[in-house]
C-alpha cells in the first residue's frame, strides 16, 4: 500500500523546533521527502534529518527573513527534488510581555515578531509559489488561537497571528485554484514554551478546555497531514487545534 504523501516534497520552515520537528517526522512517515530550514541550532537540525524515515531529505540554513536566500533555496529544491508540494510556514518567534506592560513591548521586539511571523511567511509563499502551483500544492501557515482570542504571550504576537490568518484568506483567493492555503491554529501546546508557564495558570487553561488537556505536538502534526491529504476542497480556512478552549 502506498503512503499518502509518497513522491511528494514538503518544506517545513523552522522544522528543527519542537512542533516543527514533529510535523517533519509526520510528513516523512507519510512518505514525503522533507526539506527542513533552521535558524540557529544546526546540530539539532542535522539530528532531525538523520532521524526522519525515508530518504532524500534536505537541510537548509535559509532564513525566512532573507528573501534572496529563499529564492536560492527554491532553485536548489527544483534542481534536487524537481518539485515542491507542501510548504509549512512553521517558523515563528515571540517572548512573554504582559499585555498591560506597553513599555515592555519595545519597538525591536515588535519588529522581529512581525518580520518573522508575517513577512517571513509571506516571503516563503512568494519564493516557492511557482513550484507549488506546478504541483497543485498547499501552504500551511502555523497560526494560533491568539489571533482570534487576543490572549497570548504579548500583544504583538496576538496581532501577528491575526495578520497571518488574514493573509491566509487573501493568499487563498489570490493563488486559487493552483495552490490551497490554510492556517492551523493551536492553543497551548505541550513542549518547552508550555513548560515555562506558571503551572497554576496552565492548569486553569486545561480546566477551561472542554477536551480536558492542552494540545500535543502530534495533534498539530495530524492537522497538517489532514490539510495536505484529506481536505482537498478546503482553502482559506483557519483550522483550530485547541480542544474547544474558546468555549470554556
Amino acid at each position: 500500500m502506498s503512503l499518502p504523501l509518497e513522491g511528494k516534497v514538503a518544506l517545513v520552515t523552522g522544522g528543527a523546533g519542537g512542533i516543527g520537528a514533529v510535523i517533519s517526522q509526520a510528513l516523512a512517515a507519510a512518505g514525503a521527502r522533507v526539506v527542513v530550514t533552521y535558524r540557529d541550532n544546526r546540530a539539532r537540525a542535522e539530528a532531525l534529518i538523520a532521524s526522519l524515515p525515508g530518504s532524500g531529505h534536505l537541510l537548509s540554513g535559509a532564513s525566512v527573513l532573507d528573501s534572496p536566500a529563499l529564492t536560492a533555496l527554491a532553485g536548489e529544491i527544483a534542481a534536487s527534488c524537481g518539485r515542491l508540494d507542501i510548504l509549512v510556514n512553521n517558523a515563528g518567534i515571540t517572548r512573554v510581555v504582559p499585555h498591560a506592560d506597553l513599555d515592555g513591548l519595545d519597538d525591536a521586539t515588535i519588529d522581529v515578531i512581525f518580520s518573522t511571523n508575517v513577512r517571513g511567511a509571506f516571503a516563503c509563499v512568494r519564493a516557492f509559489r511557482h513550484l507549488l502551483a506546478a504541483n497543485s500544492g498547499v501552504v500551511i501557515n502555523l497560526s494560533s488561537i491568539a489571533g482570534n482570542t487576543a490572549v497570548g504571550s504579548n500583544i504583538a504576537y496576538c496581532a501577528s497571528k491575526a495578520a497571518m490568518d488574514n493573509m491566509t484568506r487573501s493568499l487563498a483567493r489570490a493563488l486559487a485554484p493552483a495552490v490551497r492555503v490554510l492556517s492551523i491554529a493551536p492553543g497551548w501546546v505541550e513542549g518547552e514554551y508550555a513548560s515555562r508557564a506558571d503551572p497554576a495558570y496552565l492548569q486553569a487553561q486545561i480546566d477551561r478546555t472542554p477536551l480536558g488537556r492542552i494540545a500535543r505536538p502530534d495533534d498539530v502534526a495530524k492537522a497538517v497531514l489532514a490539510a495536505c491529504t484529506l481536505l482537498n476542497f478546503t482553502t482559506g480556512a483557519i483550522i483550530p487545534v485547541d480542544g474547544g478552549r474558546p468555549l470554556g
